[in-house]
């Protein structure tokens, strides 16, 4: 049973860290119906950036909660930086050209970021310190469940309830629900749509990020490759759960880990990718707007 219990908790961790990233790309599918390929690279650059400030303030003498705290505002403030710099260079241009052109233009700019950041730093794994305090609560259920996983686990949870509230209930909440249904017509009433899909892109990137520092915490280790494996992840855990819903990233993320996880646990680690992409296919099959997705209705 703790066997069982472990495994499932294992993948609830996993799951966690795809639904933050996945958050970022239902989220500019849902505004502008992009695939933005080039998310997972800023959660790579933000996992990056939070290395680099961590490193800079332990030299310094700074210890504890303070570095991660600090480390992670900071690359939530670059990876932001970075989301907003690539929509308007490489997404606002081709807005009004065909759906293929912005889709290579993603393509490319993850592969600049990858070498960028290659070239910046090392091709080599870099080693990460462990920046998530240790929870006293949880020393006796350390064996199934760590302080790391509880920390990712409570992230993602707290995060998902603060999109949902402020998609629902705030100014440009509503301005994003309005553009998502009909950006024409949102702008004939008054809503900056510029305006909406770069706070979507500063906030997607900035949930990337987030994800970043957790995730390089937890494995403690980063290379410039780890955001294409882990974007593919979670535009995989997006599409599962539905693009464009919300609790659907969140549920869709949650259902690869733990796929991956028990497919580890019971059958063989070489068969995790398959199994996770066998899943998406039969779901695609049986519900192709994916599990929580609704079917969209073209009028003729």
């Amino acid at each position: 049973m703790d066997y069982f219990l472990e495994i499932f908790l294992s993948g609830l961790t996993r799951g966690s860290i795809y639904a933050l990233i996945a958050l970022g790309y239902t989220m500019v599918y849902g505004i502008i119906e992009l695939i933005n390929f080039a998310h997972g690279e800023i959660y790579m650059i933000g996992a990056f950036t939070a290395l680099i400030i961590a490193s800079v303030l332990t030299t310094l003498g700074m210890s504890g909660p303070a570095v991660l705290i600090l480390a992670g505002i900071v690359a939530v403030i670059y990876a932001s930086a970075y989301g907003f710099t690539v929509e308007k260079i490489a997404y606002k241009p081709l807005r009004g050209a065909s759906r293929l052109s912005p889709l290579i233009s993603a393509i490319g700019m993850s592969i600049f970021l990858q070498n960028y950041v290659m070239l910046a730093q090392t091709s080599d794994f870099l080693p990460f310190p462990n920046l998530l305090p240790e929870l006293p609560f949880l020393e006796s259920t350390a064996h199934i469940m760590g302080s790391t996983d509880f920390i990712i686990i409570a992230t993602t949870a707290v995060v998902m309830v603060a999109l949902t509230l402020l998609i629902k209930f705030t100014r440009m909440g509503k301005a994003m629900r309005a553009t998502a249904q009909d950006r024409n017509m949102a702008m004939l009433v008054g809503v900056n749509v510029n305006r909406v899909i770069s706070a979507t892109f500063i906030i997607g990137s900035a949930l990337a990020a987030i994800g970043g520092v957790l995730i390089a915490s937890h494995i403690g280790r980063i290379n410039f490759y780890i955001g294409f494996i882990a974007g593919i992840k979670a535009f995989t855990a997006a599409v599962l759960g539905g693009i464009g819903s919300i609790p659907g990233a969140v549920l869709g993320g949650l259902v690869l880990g733990w796929t991956e996880c028990f497919a580890t646990g019971y059958v063989s680690s070489d068969y995790e990718d398959a199994f996770a992409f066998a899943l998406l296919v039969l779901i695609l099959i049986l519900r192709p707007a994916g599990i929580l997705g609704k079917a969209s209705v073209q009028k003729v």
